[in-house]
């Protein structure tokens, strides 16, 4: 049994929803719009400099318009309504968006890590690194006040592709403090192979950065259960549950990307009535992402507390014992 919004019913998304959506789309949008901004500036800077160190920071700039385009895309996609063909809706795009973005700055740190050493065997040619170190800096600082922002308003609009943009241009930002600061052993030693060193250690922050939202990603579209998120729903239902005078087992959720989806058994009397039953049901159905805070689709199935046991051949797995 599904407790499902009216809205929803009709296609539409309710109003605090709208404007959750909307914040996240202009931040959206004001990533792809710096992002670009910030790729000319590196971009400029690295003709300038031919530096290695400035090359890498170029580089994952690239990988973050093409990552934000996509993420733009899903972003759009995911509020789409449920149809016929896709019975769920399309919010699941957002692990897609989030694996791709990781996927994307895997390649770039490798590519990093490649032209560094091929500059540092063809030998140094480095020119004009103040001006060059001044960009840098300023894209970097710009890049961290924009990852926070995302971040934030990702969390607040429950957005994982908003969050994890976020991320990446916060891992952006520290990327270009990182170039500033191997440029400026350079300006002070005068010892050129400080700048492709640089250049691997920032390709090897950025690999592992992807590859963490890689797995971010898989552990998302393999339904991964976090402990954590189970702990908080399962002390919501104890509450309720027992202000209801109801028991309740068998609790399994997983999350889109933007809402909790959560199944729980609700246990009975026999001769508790289907009308009540389902009165109660829809009393928890409704309490309970409230409680959460989160948008939640809560899905409940009434059973007999006398027999449940010798109906159920097997048991349901939850991750934590009934």
């Amino acid at each position: 049994m599904m407790n499902v919004p009216k809205q929803a019913m009709d296609g539409l998304v309710p109003q605090s929803g709208e404007k959750r959506m909307r914040d996240a789309q202009f931040a959206m949008r004001l990533s792809l719009v710096i992002g670009v901004a910030m790729l000319l500036g590196k971009t400029a800077a690295y003709f300038m400099t031919h530096s290695a160190a400035i090359f890498s920071d170029a580089a994952e700039s690239v990988i973050h318009v093409i990552a934000v385009g996509f993420a733009g895309f899903s972003l759009r996609l995911s509020t789409r309504p449920a149809s016929h063909h896709f019975l769920y809706g399309y919010e699941r795009i957002t692990f897609f968006s989030a694996g791709f973005e990781g996927a994307l700055i895997v390649v770039a740190a490798i590519a990093i890590i490649t032209e560094s050493l091929r500059e540092w065997i063809a030998g140094l040619q480095l020119q004009r690194l103040g001006s060059g170190v001044v960009l840098i800096l300023v894209a970097g600082i710009v890049n961290a006040g924009l990852g926070y922002y995302l971040i934030r308003t990702g969390r607040r609009t429950n957005s994982i592709i908003l969050e994890a943009n976020g991320k990446h241009v916060l891992t952006d930002s520290w990327t270009s403090f990182g170039v500033v600061g191997g440029l400026g052993l350079v300006l002070m030693t005068h010892w050129k192979p400080f700048d492709p060193l640089v250049a691997i250690v920032v390709a090897a922050n950025i690999l592992w950065s992807g590859g963490r939202l890689v797995w971010h990603s898989a552990a998302g579209l393999l339904d991964y259960s976090d402990p954590e998120t189970g702990r908080r729903i399962r002390e919501r239902l104890d509450a309720i549950c027992s202000e209801l005078n109801i028991e309740y087992h068998g609790v399994r959720f997983r999350t889109t990307g933007y809402r909790q989806i959560i199944e729980v058994h609700l246990l009975f009397p026999r001769l508790t009535s289907v009308s009540e039953a389902h009165a109660l049901a829809t009393v928890l159905e409704e309490r309970l992402p409230n409680e959460l805070r989160v948008p939640a689709e809560v899905i409940t199935h009434l059973e007999s507390s006398e027999d449940h046991a010798l109906v159920h051949h097997q048991q349901h797995y939850t991750g934590k014992p009934d």
